[in-house]
């Protein structure tokens, strides 16, 4: 069973780049994408970014042009670089890991780590 370890959150300021990382504890086959989601307080999970194995990248487009999603396929590592952080931004981030084989697919996350934005 794969395991998911974020790190990188906490405490940032308005405006703060902090970078999240999410380490793969072991090699997995027939990955179809990596990403990062969040949830806030009272609200429901939301995709931030999606890698794909082809590297293609997606979204949500209330951090389009200020995070940055990419992985290092020899440390089975993704990260997330979020710039010009908002205060709406804080939430817990949450590292996904998605599946596929023929037949059936899986979801693997990590523990979730806290992203929050505040002078």
């Amino acid at each position: 069973q794969v395991q998911l370890v974020e790190s990188g959150g906490g405490l940032v300021q308005p405006g703060g780049s902090p970078r999240l990382s999410c380490a793969a504890s072991q090699t997995t086959f027939n990955i179809d994408s990596m990403g990062w989601f969040r949830q806030a307080p009272g609200k429901e999970r939301e995709l931030v970014a999606q890698i794909t194995t082809n590297d293609r990248t997606n979204y949500a487009d209330s951090v389009k042009g200020r995070f940055t999603i990419s992985r290092d396929n020899s440390r089975n590592t993704i990260y997330l670089q979020m710039n010009s952080l908002r205060p709406e931004d804080t939430a817990v981030y949450y590292c996904n890991l998605y599946v596929k084989w023929p037949l059936t697919s899986t979801d693997f996350w990590g523990q979730g780590t806290q992203v929050t934005v505040s002078s």
